[in-house]
């Protein structure tokens, strides 16, 4: 007699060879059992790391412009806020507040970088420059009086954040050119389209600095 299509018996393959349908489905449950069982014994072994509350404070040492300070903050505290609400360094300005806009822009080791997206914790052993840090008492810095010779800001908020990305620069490369000084400062964002003068103010401060001997 011909076999319903639809008739689903536990017998064999054709032959003899070959799992049945009951056959094939007990396999796959037992291989799925055994993998969960795995998993479950490899998570049991890897040991959970310690998170911290938000709340919860921890002490660091900064340097900042040059004097040590330490102080307790939260480890989501970020670097922007902690130089503004924390030590009192206003010149850092907070914008965009993700890290697109540059504003808060501040040295450390030398290297700019974004001080809203840099915690706290993470500069700690490091020498972190703001914009105050480049003056000498009321005297302005090369850079900030490059700036103010090339008439470089026109709402200012901006500004500190422009300084300290062409310090950076300068401290690199002394002498950019042009293209070089366009290209570092792509990171910076000046909504009032002040470019050009941002430009001739990077190449005014290489000349001051070149005559100063590269003092800041």
């Amino acid at each position: 007699m011909a076999r319903d299509r639809n008739d689903h018996t536990d017998e064999p393959g054709e032959g003899g060879r070959g799992l049945s349908r009951r056959g094939f489905l007990t396999s796959m449950g037992t291989g799925a059992l055994s993998v969960a069982a795995a998993t479950q014994v490899s998570a049991e072994a890897v040991p959970q790391a310690e998170v911290l509350a938000a709340e919860e404070l921890s002490k660091v040492k900064l340097r900042v412009n040059g004097h040590d300070r330490e102080l307790l903050v939260e480890p989501r505290w970020s670097l922007a806020y902690v130089l503004r609400d924390e030590l009192g360094l206003t010149g850092t300005k907070v914008s965009c507040d993700r890290g697109e806009c540059g504003a808060c822009t501040v040295l450390i080791n030398g290297v700019p970088r974004y001080a809203c997206i840099t915690l706290a914790v993470e500069a700690e052993g490091a020498e972190v420059t703001t914009v105050e840090g480049l003056m000498e008492g009321e005297e302005l810095g090369t850079v900030q009086q490059a700036f103010l010779e090339r008439d470089a800001f026109q709402c200012g908020y901006c500004t500190s954040g422009q300084i300290m990305a062409v310090e950076g620069l300068l401290r690199a490369n002394p002498n950019p050119s042009i293209e070089e000084i366009r290209r570092h400062m792509a990171g910076n964002l000046c909504r009032c389209g002040t470019y050009p003068h941002i430009f001739m103010a990077a190449q005014r401060a290489s000349e001051l600095k070149g005559s100063s001997g590269g003092a800041s």
